[in-house]
């Protein structure tokens, strides 16, 4: 068993050369390259409606209480949406995953983790745009996502549940695992707790709120994201502020390694810009499919709104919180020690600016971020087993799986067969859904023209109806 779980295990190896393979040969170039046309041809939506999904996100935040007031239904409000699906990208990935890209390439994988945010943003705003023009009335709230569009969009009945299947196991199963490996990791550094009883504890939880369904996850993100997120923002601005003087040094280090130029010209660049593209995308998750599933539950007027929202999210997310642990890591000039990695260095780095409280600070944030992510995690899994069968007993089984056994597992496993897993399911889910929004874009396309010609009008609140793309109407169901 241990030589199962070891990071040199025939498992693990063998994960990591189809990891290879997927990353080096196929997903970076579709990742980019797909940023930069969906940038292109949405004219530049991520930076020209920054503004917009500012706005967006505080109106939806201000009328939710009353929105819930008027029409007494269980509608799910852009902000709630916006919690869940940042819940899941805020998590592991901010601490954990962006120390893995710096102690594996270096400090340049920062500037891939950015890049690819920034043209991935846009990939964001199409998925979601497309998931809300395809979603459907489900009994308590509205239902939606990749396996969707995908079906009613592409006609494809079997890429649909080849998408369904790959989105359970990735963030259903195989995340969750990472998760509960890093709150454990950290949980141990931090107070020396037993992994075995911190997982056992984490699925316990984990169950209560996910046979809550959605209402529930969507409640506990609402409070939990913002906390968390502003939290961890004020200490990383708190310790960047009393090295000022180091921050130019920084950003010419990720500069210089990113290119490998200077004392980083005998590195591996592609090493580099592979890690801090995987990196980010297991962070902010742009392009990979997730957060549609959360983005088609929303209530709003428009589709492109829950596009745009979820666009301001890969920022939210990989801009701030991403280099937040970035910098906290580069300004402590620990990331060229090979004993530590993942959630470790981040602790260490911190430990290394604030003293001994540093490892708690860290075990505490990696609770909030991480545990938030594995009920949000739970959530595009259930939505996707709801797509494959309607069968009570399959989705209680799932329940258990998501939330109990694969989070005892991640207690279990090594950091290294965790990451590899989630590596190699995410590569193929999102090999999936960019193949779908490739095809699909145009739609989203023509609702942002729809959306701004209605904003030119002088109309603050735009709005849709299937009738404006006649061709595909029969196939919209919410949008009378």
């Amino acid at each position: 068993m241990n030589d199962f779980f070891a990071p040199d295990g025939w498992l693990n190896l063998t994960l990591e050369h189809i990891n290879d393979f997927l990353w080096t040969y196929i997903l970076i170039g579709a990742l980019v390259l797909g940023g930069l046309y969906f940038t292109w041809r949405t004219r530049f939506v991520q930076f020209r409606m920054i503004g917009e999904m500012v706005r967006l996100l505080g109106d939806s935040t201000s009328k939710m209480a009353t929105t819930r007031l008027k029409t007494k239904q269980k509608h799910i409000s852009s902000f709630q949406a916006f919690a869940v699906s940042v819940a899941t990208r805020v998590g592991t990935g901010n601490l954990a995953g962006v120390a893995t890209a710096i102690a594996v390439g270096g400090p340049g994988a920062v500037f891939w983790m950015w890049l690819i945010a920034l043209i991935g943003a846009a990939t964001a705003f199409v998925e979601s745009t497309l998931a809300q023009l395809y979603k459907r009335k489900g009994e308590v709230s509205f239902i939606g996502g990749p396996a969707y569009y995908i079906l009613h969009g592409l006609h494809s009945r079997w890429m649909a549940g080849l998408f369904a299947v790959l989105m359970t196991l990735t963030f259903g199963l195989s995340y969750n695992s990472i998760q509960s490996n890093t709150i454990c990791g950290a949980m141990s550094q931090a107070f020396n707790f037993d992994p075995i009883v911190v997982g056992i504890v984490l699925a316990a939880v984990a169950l209560v709120i996910a046979f809550g369904g959605i209402h529930r996850i969507a409640n506990v993100s609402s409070v939990v994201v913002p906390f968390m997120a502003i939290s961890y923002f004020l200490l990383a601005v708190f310790i960047i502020g009393t090295n000022i003087d180091k921050v130019p040094h920084v950003f010419k280090v990720i500069i210089d390694s990113a290119f490998g130029v200077g004392p980083f010209a005998g590195g591996a660049i592609g090493i580099t810009m592979m890690n801090g593209i995987k990196r980010g995308l297991f962070s902010n998750e742009a392009g990979e499919g997730s957060a549609p599933n959360v983005a088609a539950t929303a209530h709003v007027s428009h589709p492109v709104k829950q596009g745009l929202i979820q666009a301001l999210g890969v920022f939210t997310d990989t801009l701030l919180v991403c280099s937040c642990t970035a910098f906290i890591i580069l300004l402590s000039g620990l990331y060229n020690n090979p004993e530590l990695n993942g959630v470790n260095l981040t602790q260490s780095a911190l430990e290394s600016e604030i003293g001994s409280a540093g490892s708690t600070v860290v075990a505490i944030a990696i609770f909030f971020f991480a545990f938030s992510s594995i009920i949000g995690n739970y959530y595009y899994g259930e939505a996707n087993i709801q797509f494959l069968t309607r069968k009570r007993w399959v989705l209680q089984v799932f329940r258990i799986l998501s939330g109990g056994v694969m989070v005892i597992f991640g207690a279990l496993a090594s950091l290294d067969l965790v990451w590899s897993l989630g590596d190699v399911c995410m590569a193929l889910l999102t090999a999936c859904n960019l193949v779908a929004i490739f095809f699909l874009g145009k739609y989203a396309f023509r609702l942002l023209n729809d959306y701004r010609a209605q904003k030119r009008q002088g109309i603050k609140e735009p709005i849709f109806s299937r009738d404006k793309l006649p061709e595909i109407a029969h196939d919209l169901e919410c949008w009378e």
